[in-house]
């Protein structure tokens, strides 16, 4: 078992460090990409960004929507009701917005860049690429992640003004808060730090689930069960290190 243990851990250090070369591969090619091929950006931002502003709005909503069930319910004991908007835009600015984002970008755009990457190197697409002298790093890898990261804060954004909307709905037309207060106490409550807060998670976060999504993709098996893992793995790395990166944010900002 110790054996098995020790086997375990080194793979996951080689793997670790193979990830952070990568990283370090994608950054160094961002900035000529993002000038020379703006256009592949563009591109994958539509991709990333706009083909997931549907479950996007939904999800916030919703989740707007319980949170201003919750905040009315529970509030409502101590006689604050009014404070229901500083609850919902406390909770989706700084931790639902970004790590909720982050989870359905993962769900929905991150499994299909690592099965996009994957299904272009099982079919040697990429191979092809290279004996071209075409990098399949500028032309394939960090578009895609530019077209992440650039797209996480906008979603993030998206979803939380929705969320807001739908806390609103719910609070004041049937709750019957009133509108006034609900708003005086959002504007009252929030400072530009917790606004920052987001912001900063938003783009960790994108950095994150492109990182990984692009990463998967690329060292994929090239078979179509070696891709189905890809995205498999995808959503779960994804999910984990999201996670644990808004544990170690939020203890550094408080």
């Amino acid at each position: 078992m110790l054996r098995e243990l020790y086997v375990i851990f080194v793979s996951f250090l080689r793997t670790l460090g193979a990830l952070q070369l990568f990283f370090l591969r994608v950054l160094q090619n961002s900035p000529g990409v993002f000038v020379k091929r703006f256009g592949l950006v563009a591109h994958q931002v539509h991709n990333a960004g706009a083909l997931s502003l549907v479950i996007i709005m939904v999800c916030g909503l919703f989740v707007g929507g319980v949170l201003g069930l919750q905040g009315y319910s529970n509030l409502a004991r101590f006689n604050a009701e009014d404070s229901v908007g500083t609850f919902a835009a406390f909770s989706l600015l700084k931790e639902l917005g970004p790590v909720i984002t982050a989870l359905l970008f993962a769900g929905r755009a991150g499994t299909a860049l690592s099965s996009e990457i994957g299904l272009m190197k099982a079919t040697d697409q990429l191979a092809a690429m290279e004996m071209m002298a075409i990098s399949p790093m500028r032309r394939v890898i960090v578009p895609r992640f530019l077209g992440g990261v650039i797209s996480m804060p906008m979603l993030t954004a998206v979803f939380n003004v929705v969320g807001l909307f739908g806390a609103h709905v719910v609070a004041v037309n049937l709750m019957g808060v009133d509108a006034g207060a609900f708003w005086q106490q959002v504007h009252s409550g929030l400072d530009m730090s917790d606004v920052y807060e987001g912001i900063i998670k938003s783009v960790v976060f994108g950095v994150i689930a492109s990182l990984l999504a692009v990463w998967e993709g690329y060292n994929s098996i090239p078979t179509a069960e070696g891709v189905g893992r890809a995205s498999t793995r995808t959503v779960v790395e994804t999910a984990i290190a999201v996670l644990i990166f808004d544990f170690m944010i939020t203890a550094v900002v408080i």
